[in-house]
């Protein structure tokens, strides 16, 4: 796919359905794409689409077991075009997810760019060194960012 030009990657990635592409082909994908075409790709239809299915994900790929007792609220600020709001709520078990902001006090809040988004959240992305380098800001409870990886299966590309 790197060999395309940024509107071929535009256009074939337009084409494909996301439902049916398997999370370790999402992370195959992602790392083969610079962060300039990850920008590029995140506009429009297609970034609506793309977080959608990567926040309507999340409930199949969150690990009770790993969670444990943990009740938190996670507020999730993709910034790109325009800032995109998610909320993970992990509690009793479970994890639920909604677009929007809601008026709960989040336990932390993660705020990134598009290209960082797709990264960590495909394993493609250092959280530790995104931070360091101020491409993931973090609010509230830093612990709790540090470990949110340990509660998903995160994909190996």
């Amino acid at each position: 796919m790197s060999d395309n030009s940024n509107g071929d990657l535009v256009d074939e990635l337009s084409g494909l359905d996301f439902a049916v592409v398997s999370p370790e082909e999402f992370a195959r994908i992602v790392r083969s794409l610079s962060a300039g075409q990850l920008g590029e790709i995140m506009r429009g239809d297609l970034r609506t689409r793309v977080l959608s299915e990567v926040f309507g994900r999340m409930r199949q790929q969150f690990r009770p077991e790993a969670a444990g007792q943990l009740k938190a609220l996670i507020r999730w600020k993709i910034t790109g075009e325009s800032e995109e709001v998610y909320e993970t709520s992990i509690a009793d078990g479970t994890c639920t997810v909604r677009a929007g902001r809601s008026d709960a006090e989040p336990r932390t809040t993660l705020v990134m760019g598009d290209a960082e988004f797709l990264k960590l959240v495909s394993g493609n992305g250092n959280p530790v060194t995104m931070f360091m380098m101020r491409k993931l800001k973090v609010a509230g409870d830093v612990g709790l960012a540090s470990g949110l990886t340990r509660y998903f299966d995160i994909p190996k590309a």
